[in-house]
């Protein structure tokens, strides 16, 4: 994706980041200010995270089609402001601005490009930390299938998050035993969910990944009054049942 056909204007995030490239591509968060118990006609900010790294690279495809069906599940139901934040490469991590058109979104997700590197968790939660200190953010959701970092300066952003009330939704990819139990962690002191990202269950994803949305714009109260199956599978985790 060339530099100057982004359909939203990129920004740094304000972490010490250092992009490694000079193509355009940006990544995305989702938000928008309000709290977590909110009537299901409320607005939300999101954060939806993803590693960019080269092992993501199969199933990329998959991730942006479910995101897609997470988007197009919440604009039925309120205002959803989300963010998409994305790292890659030797340091590279970015986000985009805090946006209501997640068509644009999906096709920002379309242009961007993984690149070998190492993960940068931290980063996506000290920027999350950062936002909801602007504006509450109501969820953040990270998608990955490695952790190559300490687990506890992790556990620290993931705890400071918890108590701001932003929860982190993990979407593991793969089996990796070392990645889930800091995963699992991460989502436990967050107050958020951890489950495993699987091609095989597609149709499940869509419907949890649509049921965080949900959260974001309503709350609990949102997730009961709809009641799906990933609504409730969410619930069951939000409450201490699930994991």
């Amino acid at each position: 994706m060339s530099d100057n056909k982004q359909p939203v204007p990129a920004k740094a995030d304000t972490a010490p980041v250092k992009p490694q490239s000079s193509a355009g591509e940006i990544d995305a968060f989702i938000r928008q200010a309000k709290t977590l118990a909110e009537s299901a006609t409320g607005a939300g900010r999101l954060i939806l995270s993803l590693d960019a790294t080269m092992s993501r690279q199969p199933t990329w495809d998959l991730a942006n089609a479910l995101q897609g069906e997470m988007f197009d599940a919440v604009g039925k139901v309120g205002s959803l402001s989300v963010q998409l934040v994305y790292f890659r490469g030797l340091g590279e991590c970015r986000s985009s601005a805090f946006v209501t058109d997640t068509n644009a979104l999906k096709q920002l997700m379309i242009g961007i490009e993984c690149r070998s590197g190492n993960t940068q968790i931290g980063k996506v939660l000290a920027h999350a930390l950062k936002e909801t200190a602007k504006a509450k953010v109501n969820a953040l959701v990270y998608i990955g299938d490695a952790m190559e970092e300490n687990p506890d300066d992790l556990a620290d952003k993931a705890a400071s998050l918890g108590l701001h009330g932003v929860p982190v939704f993990v979407f593991q990819e793969g089996h990796d035993s070392g990645a889930e139990k800091a995963f699992k962690e991460i989502a436990r002191l967050s107050k958020g969910a951890w489950f495993r990202f699987d091609r095989r269950a597609a149709a499940t994803l869509a419907g949890l990944l649509s049921a965080v949305a949900m959260f974001a714009t309503g709350g609990l109260k949102a997730l009961e009054a709809r009641g799906s199956p990933g609504d409730r599978l969410l619930i069951e985790h939000l409450r201490g049942s699930g994991s």
